[in-house]
């Protein structure tokens, strides 16, 4: 664990050498660790409290247990500093110690008559080989019945059913059957509203998780404008955990949450409870304060409990902290928030805290901004999807600081602040924002806070800048000719100066500009040539299909670290017609577009206009539908799926080539090893698993580099904000081993900026699968 204190002194808990220079430093805070270490040891009464309260689940304050459990100071430091909420300190780098993830899984919701029952079969479990059992009452089973995936049986089920959702793993497939025959005699003497059914198929008891993981968004998603969502967790020892979840949820009722779902983990007691609250109108917050009082005196008085068992005391818990440990131990957990941070500049206010009604005060605004981000709760989920996270603003970020200019606009209040932060949110909340929308696969209400930013850019787009665009829109043709030269033009240059020569000269230009010219790099592109027209020839007896070669790769062409000059629509016609196809073109093509470039900048108008004349062109030419569509870029495609007739039966590169490429085309494994990158597109799509299918059957070892997301290049970012796209790609290059031979993407222009920042040559998969495939059929 490596520690940045206060007072900017860096402890590496791993390092023989910082332990070293931190003990010569800090001598005196070492010192005094050891002496309160050493204190509570020797007080009976407190250690053998310290160690009774950590038999269960125990998150409230700080981990008084380092004390009692260890010697050494910094072993001590290291284990209070867990949980501690940035009041003692910033971890900067932890390193975990993780379980094995077994590859034999067996899940089971089990229902039982009420919630008192299914805490009783609890203790019968907790003997068994069990690796989660997820407790989940009435009203949480009904907060997603009738949801998209969800068992159509919740919807039939009585008034005060509970549920269990156990899971069993084991390394092998015997072991597995022996855990789940012990699981089932374990229960067999307890009534259960439904038989009880293990699944080991991923796709079932993936669906039964979704039942649990869908919970607290089925709260946030339903609740009004201006209100948020309260979550909070206690444990309760298990032997009285059935009594404890009929006194929550009697708790609710009396204090007007009726609508609270209550769920946890119940082999450890662990009860997590989830309910609507707003902070608007005083008398709501004083019927809040009002259940909080209650509740911690019931949790802590009657059933000595835990008032955190996972989550972090925060500023709501912070009041009680002395309640539930008692005045010694809060003592305790004070002087060690001064020997680490005596003018109290750390987080103040967090963990420790000795007004009685912080909880109440400083409550956060969720005011209404726009109905896209409104149902926000800024729990954060989405920032680790977002490829500007490290740059400039998160999607919760952007969402914060919007909803405070939409508050600042209503008020009238504070003209200056509203300005300063207008002005730099067009380039930290708009002009960074890649629009994605993979901040939505990762949020529990499904926001995606790029469409947000779309809707702002068209709001701020002028007429001048909308009739260019029309006129853009209206002069395909043109357009795309025009790039394609410029592209051919650039591309003899960089062979005539040399890439050096050509990186200064593209820097001075785009400085000189105000960093208005697009940045060129030296896997931009040549121009594409003319497609050329379908032969119909193949190995197998022909089929049609209809290709659709986007705006984009009618365009730009091969690139000079491309070991053959063909550009990608001439490679994909190539592949098509081997695997026996004839290929159709929709009428018209070179004016053709399916609107994405538009769109994603602010004109709405021109986007829908170019989708219109792509949904008349696909349905003739496919005899609406009949015929299949292929799409070679999967961005393209997705915006298709979401725009065009659902009649259209459209397809992107992977799941083309996994649907009909195997009856058609023998594969066989390359001796190489390949990088693969899925697109947001294809990952919204859920062809991540897939992708890597693909590319298995083309080579002998397929490597998907850990941590890198969202490329950044966001269709034209990467040339206009080149920072954007080296931000998100900053871990690709060192998660490349040396022996790759080439990457493979679905997304022409993310192909580039994943070259610029990997120093190996993407390029599309339809190059890898033309490779390693020839006319027949697939074993």
């Amino acid at each position: 664990m490596r520690i940045i204190f206060g007072d900017g002194s860096v402890l590496d808990t791993g390092d023989p050498e910082s332990r070293e220079r931190f003990a010569g430093t800090h001598g005196k805070l070492l010192g005094r660790i050891a002496e309160i270490a050493g204190r509570t040891k020797s007080n009976g009464t407190l250690a053998s409290r310290i160690r009774d309260k950590y038999r269960m689940k125990n998150t409230t304050g700080y981990s008084l247990n380092a004390l009692v459990d260890f010697d050494d100071p910094v072993e001590i430091i290291e284990h209070l500093m867990i949980g501690s909420e940035g009041t003692l300190g910033f971890i900067a780098e932890v390193t975990y110690n993780t379980v094995p993830d077994l590859p034999c899984k067996a899940t089971a919701l089990i229902l039982f008559h009420d919630i008192e029952a299914a805490c009783g079969a609890v203790p019968a479990l907790k003997s068994c080989s069990v690796d989660a059992a997820e407790l989940m009452d009435r009203a949480s089973l009904r907060s997603v019945e009738g949801k998209e995936g969800m068992p159509e049986y919740l919807s039939g089920l009585g008034e005060s059913v509970a549920a269990l959702l156990v899971e069993a793993r084991a390394s092998d497939p015997s072991g597995l059957a022996a855990r789940v025959e012990e699981i089932r005699r374990a229960l067999d003497r307890f009534p259960k509203v439904r038989p009880l059914e293990f699944t080991g198929i991923p796709a079932e008891y993936e669906k039964l998780w979704n039942i649990r993981k869908g919970l607290f968004p089925s709260v946030g998603a339903v609740r009004r404008t201006g209100t948020t969502v309260i979550i909070e967790d206690v444990a309760f020892p298990l032997p009285r955990l059935a009594e404890a979840s009929l006194d929550l949820r009697n708790l609710f009722v009396r204090h007007g949450y009726g609508d609270a779902i209550l769920f946890g983990h119940a082999l450890e007691g662990n009860l997590h409870f989830v309910f609507k609250q707003d902070f608007n109108v005083p008398s709501e917050v004083g019927r809040y304060g009002d259940f909080i009082d209650e509740l911690t005196a019931m949790v802590v008085r009657k059933y000595d409990g835990s008032l955190k068992a996972e989550h972090g005391t925060g500023r709501n818990m912070a009041p009680f902290v002395e309640l539930e440990w008692g005045a010694e131990a809060y003592a305790l957990m004070k002087e060690i928030k001064s020997v680490f941070d005596p003018e109290n500049l750390l987080n103040p206010g967090v963990v420790i805290n000795d007004d009685p009604g912080a909880h109440l005060r400083n409550l956060k605004p969720l005011p209404a901004a726009h109905e896209i981000i409104d149902k926000c709760i800024e729990c954060g989920f989405c920032e680790v999807q977002c490829p500007s996270k490290d740059l400039t603003l998160t999607p919760r970020q952007r969402i914060v600081v919007y909803r405070e200019m939409s508050r600042l606009t209503a008020s009238g209040e504070s003209s200056g602040r509203l300005a300063a932060l207008g002005g730099a949110y067009r380039y930290e909340g708009v002009e960074t924002c890649a629009t994605d929308g993979l901040c939505s696969t990762a949020c529990p209400v499904g926001i995606d806070t790029g469409k947000m930013i779309k809707h702002i850019r068209w709001r701020e787009t002028g007429r001048l800048p909308h009739a260019v665009a029309r006129a853009f829109a209206g002069n395909m043709s043109a357009v795309t000719a025009a790039v394609s030269a410029m592209l051919s033009v650039v591309g003899v240059s960089h062979a005539l100066l040399g890439t050096s020569l050509m990186r200064r000269a593209a820097l001075a230009l785009r400085g000189i500009s105000g960093n208005r010219i697009p940045l060129w790099n030296e896997y931009m592109p040549r121009g594409a040539g003319r497609i050329p027209p379908s032969r119909g020839i193949g190995g197998m007896p022909s089929g049609k299909v209809v290709y659709f070669p986007s705006c984009i790769n009618r365009a730009m062409g091969a690139s000079r670290d491309y070991d053959e000059e063909v550009g990608l629509a001439h490679k994909t016609v190539a592949l098509l017609e081997k695997a026996g196809y004839e290929v159709l073109f929709p009428e018209n093509l070179r004016d053709l577009c399916c609107g994405m470039a538009f769109d994603s900048k602010g004109f709405r108008e021109e986007g829908a206009m170019k989708a219109d004349e792509l949904n008349r062109a696909l349905r003739e030419v496919s005899n609406d539908g009949e015929l299949p569509v292929y799409v070679d870029m999967s961005p393209c495609l997705y915006r298709m799926k979401e725009t065009l007739d659902r009649r259209l039966r459209l397809y992107e590169p992977i799941e083309f080539m996994l649907a009909f490429f195997p009856e058609r085309l023998k594969f066989r494994k390359l001796p190489e090893t390949v990088a693969i990158h899925t697109t947001c597109s294809s990952a919204k799509m859920g062809l991540s698993s897939r992708f890597r299918d693909l590319a298995e059957m083309c080579a002998e070892r397929v490597v998907v580099p850990d941590g890198v997301g969202c490329c950044g290049w966001a269709g034209d970012r990467g040339f206009t904000f080149p920072e954007l796209n080296a931000s998100a790609l900053a871990g690709l290059r060192s998660g490349i081993p040396g022996e790759c031979s080439g990457g493979y993407s679905t997304s022409r222009t993310c192909e580039i900026g994943l070259s610029l920042h990997s120093g190996l040559s993407y390029k599309s998969i339809v190059y890898l699968v033309d490779r390693c495939t020839t006319p027949g059929v697939t074993a």
